[in-house]
C-alpha cells in the first residue's frame, strides 16, 4: 500500500465512533523506520475559513483495522495527543 492510499482513509474511533478526519503524514522513527503515529488533521473549517484545524498525533499501536476506506482506531480522547508529536 502508498503514503497516498492512505491519506484517502478517514480516521474514525470505534471506542465512541468520532470521526477524526483524513490522515495527513506519519511520524515515523529515523533509526528503525517504523511508523510510531499517524497524524490527522481534524479540518472543522466552513468554506476553508471559518473554524478550527485540529491535529491528532496517534499512535500506531492504536490503529484496530485498515480498510478500504476507513482505518478504525481505539482511544481514549482524554489521553490522546493533541498538537504535538510526544
Amino acid at each position: 500500500m502508498r503514503i497516498s492510499d492512505f491519506k484517502q482513509k478517514e480516521i474514525i474511533n470505534i471506542n465512541d465512533g468520532k470521526r477524526f478526519g483524513f490522515l495527513s503524514d506519519f511520524d515515523i522513527d529515523e533509526r528503525t523506520g517504523r511508523i510510531k503515529k499517524i497524524i490527522v488533521v481534524e479540518n472543522g473549517k466552513i468554506f476553508g475559513v471559518f473554524g478550527k484545524e485540529s491535529e491528532y498525533f496517534i499512535a500506531w499501536e492504536n490503529i484496530k483495522q485498515i480498510g478500504d476506506d476507513i482505518i478504525l482506531i481505539d482511544v481514549d480522547l482524554d489521553k490522546i495527543n493533541y498538537g504535538e508529536k510526544n
